[in-house]
């Protein structure tokens, strides 16, 4: 019988994270625990970046599944199993996918990181502190209001939003304050999820406390009645919200099921937020290990594209290779096979598939100059035929395709991996950027647009030209760009797969995160707020009568 994901790593005998924690060089004087087996790490002093950096991303992910986490720490304990001293780091998973879709998001199989329910649920409790950081200044902007509204805050003009770490489609659109004076100011309002509050991207992206406070004060929550932006730190806001999130600052130390340490910290999603783990946790590896292993949320022309232009550009981070991972049964997915005959051998529908990750490898290799390696995340169904129709347009292109069994045999079955990764990191990278932060708004979603998706051209809804131009009189032009658009097609319709063209992306709104330093540009039907599926993974997951969880998967 096969084992759960949960099953696998109930099994597991974790080491206490001191050991852990010693692989690296790190003392249990920086350790804060939590318990045995999880810790946070102290503030410490900066040291040189020695670890050679490497990215973890994939093809346009589909129902079939492509193991993108799964990859990162298979490759990580792969790194180990050929003597190197290696350390991952991941995003911390959200409620709102561990309940709706994904059911876990820990990796899978015998390459995950433990302990996998503590880490899926509520970890070292860093959401509910930038949940209640967000709210606590949400609290405080409609107080002001109450109060007199000194500064003249416009409730019409108010752009902050309240924040849940969950998927709860019915806190879209609500309105709030009624019922008498006493009760506030009546206005609309709405919910994000937390990992799409720009307090996620800020703890995500803050080199310290002292840049996190200044980071805070800059949120822009709403615009007063001369049309002036009304700050977190004209609140007198952000000082209460760094105390909330002190400690959340903290990158956590877990372990994989084969002791490899793991930095997981941060979480946004990739597909409505920049979809990067903390630059702390990334410079924590970094410092501490030879070779740090990271993954970007979704496909490459999300997660990546963020990563290099966000990410990367913002922290002074330069990867050394990237690594895109795939499955077979995805690309037949791409080229046109339900999901119910993907068992089926089908060559021409890999070849009608490559074209999805052909895009995505032209992105990684020559928009941003990256050494990259195609991984194959192998299922028992792929056959020889379907392979080498892989590893042939992968030669064509001068990338090698290497097979990956980390699922089923953890770091074992991704020893060539491992080994190809060192030889990439060997060579000379020219990583550069996607565009010019020098470029107008504009110009910067059309590169994205047209560059990395391929699209034809680009609609801004009056909306969106309206704030554009508002946003470039307030002085945020050379902001870089954060594409909020669906994650299963380069486009921004879900439906079009495969690598679409002749294709226009609609910009229907555009807003500032001033404090992360971005400019968020919303496509399509794209919601802050995901809803639940009919049949959400919540109905599986269960506790027994010890206290032993199930249904996380």
């Amino acid at each position: 019988m096969t084992l759960s994901d949960i099953e696998i790593a109930q099994q597991v005998e974790m080491k206490n994270i001191v050991e852990i924690a010693e692989k690296l060089g790190i003392s249990a004087t920086d350790l804060e625990l939590y318990g045995n087996y999880k810790a946070k790490i102290k503030p410490i002093d900066k040291k040189s970046l020695k670890g050679k950096l490497i990215l973890v991303t994939a093809i346009s992910p589909t129902p079939a599944g492509e193991g993108k986490t799964t990859t990162a720490v298979g490759l990580a304990d792969a790194l180990g199993h050929i003597g190197k001293k290696a350390a991952i780091a991941l995003r911390e998973p959200s409620l709102g996918p561990v309940f709706g879709i994904k059911g876990g998001a820990a990796g899978g199989g015998y390459a995950q990181v433990v302990p996998m329910e503590d880490i899926n649920l509520h970890f070292t409790g860093d959401f509910h502190a930038i949940g209640a950081a967000n709210n606590l200044l949400a609290a405080m902007l409609d107080n002001h209001i109450h109060q007199g509204n000194a500064l003249g805050i416009d409730s019409r003009q108010i752009t902050w939003k309240r924040a849940v770490d969950m998927n709860d489609r019915q806190l879209r659109h609500i309105v709030d304050g009624l019922q008498g004076r006493l009760n506030g100011v009546p206005r609309e309002d709405g919910f994000e999820i937390t990992v799409a509050s720009e307090i996620m991207a800020i703890l995500c992206l803050a080199a310290d406390l002292t840049d996190l406070k200044k980071r805070l004060e800059k949120i822009i929550v709403a615009y007063n009645f001369a049309g002036k932006p009304v700050t977190c730190g004209d609140l007198k806001a952000a000082g209460a919200m760094t105390a909330l999130l002190k400690d959340a600052m903290k990158p956590n130390l877990v372990q994989t099921l084969e002791q490899t340490p793991a930095f997981i910290h941060g979480g946004p999603f990739a597909n409505i937020a920049h979809g990067c783990n903390s630059v702390q946790a990334t410079k924590m590896a970094l410092q501490y290990a030879d070779y740090a292993v990271t993954e970007a949320g979704f496909g490459a022309d999300l997660g990546a594209e963020k990563f290099m232009d966000i990410k990367c550009r913002l922290a002074k981070l330069k990867p050394n290779a990237a690594v895109l991972v795939a499955t077979i049964r995805a690309l037949k997915m791409h080229g046109g096979v339900p999901k119910k005959d993907l068992a089926t051998e089908n060559v021409p529908a890999v070849v009608a598939g490559l074209p999805n990750l052909e895009r995505h490898l032209h992105n990684l290799k020559d928009n941003f100059g990256l050494p990259v390696v195609v991984c194959i995340n192998q299922f028992p169904d792929d056959t020889a035929a379907e392979l080498a129709a892989v590893k042939k347009a992968c030669e064509e292109r001068g990338v090698d395709v290497v097979l990956s069994n980390v699922w089923s045999t953890g770091g074992a079955g991704g020893i060539e991996l491992a080994k190809k990764v060192v030889e990439l990191t060997e060579t000379q990278s020219d990583v550069r950027f996607a565009y010019d932060t020098n470029l107008s708004l504009v110009e910067k979603i059309e590169m994205i647009a047209k560059r990395i998706y391929g699209a034809k051209g680009v609609e801004f809804m009056p909306q969106a030209k309206r704030e554009l131009a508002k946003l470039t009189e307030l002085g945020f032009s050379d902001y870089p760009i954060c594409m909020a658009k669906t994650q299963y097609s380069f486009s921004d319709n879900p439906n079009l797969l495969g690598a679409p063209s002749d294709f226009i992306i609609t910009i229907r709104s555009v807003k500032v995160s001033a404090g992360a330093g971005f400019i968020v540009a919303l496509t399509g039907n794209i919601m802050t707020m995901p809803g639940l599926p009919k049949h959400p993974a919540a109905e599986k997951i269960d506790v027994d009568e010890f206290g032993n969880i199930t249904g996380l998967f």
